[in-house]
């Protein structure tokens, strides 16, 4: 099976704390992940939002759009109204030729909240479950008709972090629910990426490659530190230069069949970890894993 090597604008700008590489051009981004070796992008902010000038920047530097993160309310404002929400982020991903779309329930998430220890995130009661999974299956049969995967993000300070979390979703949601496999977040909350893989590889259709530092993540739950504590920190970095054992999981995935996108996403200070240099390391590590695992990597 075949995959293609995507990068997130996280290792040059962070969307969640501007403040880290927020003078750095979009221009920087893109032009410096294709020097990398990269094939495509996902979105950040500083990325156009009409159609034209997306595929333009993208373009002028022989990119690809992979996908772009949906932040959904369901559990607030409900399935229709979200429905009609994402139209135009739709409508974006479909110009540019992405095939799924990043969804994550945002409802009282504290990703984004310094002030906020990762031990205080959301938590669903019994109720909210049957919404979000209902919700989640009308979205999904939705998108589906509009030739658009949804692949649902499980994320550290969300209401969907934990791997019973990520099971209990896909238990009670249909196929047109998929699965963005993050193995570093996955790690990060004390799951096995590659049970989840074993067990759900069918649902699977957009795999992130974050690592972690075990020695960080032990001190943010030791010290009871925020997501963005944790960010700061070094808690995150490319495959390869930190604890989380992709092979395994990336070899069941290529036995199953997978062909999509493998895509870094590392989000870090650029003042410590220089974009160019960790982009280059996350390339090498990641087709060099790839390869391993038996994948034939289209450029």
């Amino acid at each position: 099976m075949s995959v293609r090597l995507g990068i997130n604008p996280l290792t040059w700008t962070n969307d969640d704390l501007p403040s880290l590489g927020g003078d750095t051009p979009l221009e920087t981004c893109l032009r410096e992940g294709r020097e990398a070796g990269f094939a495509g992008f996902e979105l950040g902010q500083k990325f156009p939002r009409a159609p034209e000038a997306l595929n333009a920047a993208l373009g002028a530097h022989e990119l690809a759009l992979v996908s772009g993160w949906y932040s959904s309310r369901i559990l607030e404002r409900g399935p229709q109204a979200e429905i009609e929400a994402l139209q135009d982020h739709l409508a974006l991903l479909r110009a540019g030729g992405a095939s799924v779309m990043v969804y994550c329930e945002v409802t009282r998430c504290i990703h984004g909240d310094a002030s906020r220890p990762l031990s205080q995130r959301p938590l669903l009661d019994e109720s909210e479950w049957q919404r979000l999974c209902q919700g989640l299956a009308e979205v999904g049969d939705y998108l589906a008709a509009q030739g658009m995967q949804l692949v649902y993000h499980h994320h550290l300070g969300t209401l969907v972090e934990s791997q019973a979390e990520v099971e209990r979703l896909l238990d009670n949601t249909p196929e047109s629910v998929g699965l963005l496999l993050d193995l570093g977040h996955l790690y990060g909350a004390g799951g096995d990426p590659l049970a989840v893989a074993r067990r759900y590889a069918g649902r699977i259709h957009h795999v992130h490659c974050k690592d972690v530092r075990r020695v960080v993540l032990d001190d943010v739950r030791n010290r009871d530190k925020s997501f963005l504590d944790g960010v700061l920190d070094g808690l995150f970095t490319v495959p390869g230069d930190g604890d989380v054992d992709f092979l395994p999981t990336l070899t069941h995935l290529r036995e199953a069949g997978y062909a999509g996108w493998l895509v870094v996403e590392a989000e870090q200070d650029p003042e410590v970890a220089h974009p160019l240099t960790y982009a280059r390391l996350g390339y090498r590590n990641l087709h060099q894993l790839a390869r391993d695992a038996g994948f034939t990597i289209d450029t």
